[in-house]
């Protein structure tokens, strides 16, 4: 409406540019997180709705979070992070493009079952949330509803390389899943899934100390949001090699609105954090890179992208199996890395002395720029 308005009577065009939006989105998400911010946090304390730091499988966790003093603080900010960046896309992105609306589904789909794994924890004395059958049961079918319609809009539409994947550093390398028929969308829906459900895991697996997954997401999200831009321009795309998807450049405003929202959130969630995000804010946001990934058709290249969320989500997948399978031995001397890191300093082996969580936290940061540009170099690769 304000581009129609704009043009017709001032002959500017300024609204109709993607760059401009995705700005704008920005902005937009990142003005309404601060304003939002301190009402749902003084709601939050109101209602004494806190993280029990005592729920936990190791007690060394439950030990440094009660001592840094996190049980007093409140939790569900993803409540207002999520709210912040869906009203900036829906007021920025084109709704008439299908990537837009399906990621919409999606995030706030996968916000909801993280939303209600927290109410439970929260208000029911002793309950740990959904039970991880519950919990997977929820993103799948949000999951599988999301994707379900991605493969039927490819068939009605004809384009069947939304479901191809693109390997990198291999020119013209492509894995046609379209053209094997059932058997490639079955494939297309199984590796997909893998994608969104364990991005959305992997956020919520670092989201353990103030501004980590925050400010993470951040940084990987500036980088699927150029990706994104440029999947969608045939111009680029033609140059550098890449598959061209139409109206893949939309993404890009979901992208803004994502790292608009999240800086407006890590200004309450840097150390000492005022206020936690919980499932309700890792769960989506997860999913919203994974999507991100999805439509540039870089989920090859998203293990890179998102190297922190990978990292961490790895150690704490392998410490739990050997720890089953050893009869109570380790591997790392705490799972994810970066408590270990804050405890005992080393990630194999105990040191005398463990790092500042503003440390962990400002390197982990590091890292992720590291893995943010590496992806970004595999665009000239090919």
């Amino acid at each position: 409406m304000l581009y129609g308005l704009v043009y017709e009577t001032l002959g500017v065009r300024l609204f109709g540019y993607i760059s401009f939006r995705v700005a704008a989105a920005a902005f937009t998400a990142f003005a309404l997180a601060l304003a939002l911010g301190p009402v749902a946090i003084r709601w939050l304390k109101a209602h004494r709705v806190r993280e029990d730091v005592s729920k936990t499988d190791a007690p060394e966790l439950a030990d440094m979070a009660a001592s840094a003093g996190k049980n007093e603080t409140p939790t569900m900010g993803g409540s207002f992070l999520i709210a912040s960046m869906m009203i900036s896309v829906l007021l920025w992105a084109r709704l008439d493009v299908i990537h837009v609306v399906l990621g919409i589904l999606l995030v706030c789909g996968i916000g909801a079952v993280g939303f209600v794994d927290d109410f439970k924890k929260l208000t029911i004395p002793g309950c740990k949330g959904l039970s991880a059958g519950s919990k997977m049961v929820g993103l799948t079918l949000v999951t599988a509803f999301v994707l379900g319609s991605l493969a039927w809009y490819a068939k009605i539409s004809g384009r069947g390389t939304v479901l191809d994947l693109f390997p990198p550093f291999f020119k013209d390398a492509v894995v046609p899943l379209s053209q094997w028929g059932v058997a490639g969308v079955v494939l297309f829906l199984a590796f997909e899934w893998f994608v969104v459900v364990g991005a959305a895991n992997a956020v919520n697996i670092t989201d353990g100390m103030d501004g980590l997954a925050t400010g993470c997401m951040i940084i990987s999200g500036l980088a699927l949001l150029i990706f994104c831009y440029i999947t969608g321009r045939p111009d680029w795309t033609s140059y550098l090699n890449l598959p061209h998807v139409s109206g893949g450049s939309e993404m890009a405003v979901m992208g803004g609105a994502l790292c608009g929202a999240c800086m407006g959130f890590l200004w309450f969630n840097a150390y000492p954090a005022q206020v936690f995000m919980g499932d309700s804010g890792s769960l989506p946001l997860g999913a919203a890179m994974a999507w991100m990934a999805l439509v540039s058709k870089q989920e090859l290249v998203l293990p890179l992208i998102a190297i922190v969320f990978v990292a961490d989500l790895a150690t704490s997948f392998i410490q739990r199996f050997w720890y089953k399978r050893s009869g109570g031995r380790r591997v790392f001397t705490l799972a994810p890395i970066h408590h270990g890191l804050e405890r005992y300093g080393g990630v194999f082996r105990r040191q005398a002395q463990g790092w500042h969580e503003v440390q962990v936290v400002v390197r982990f940061w590091i890292l992720a720029g590291c893995g943010a540009i590496a992806s970004l170099a595999l665009l000239k690769v090919r």
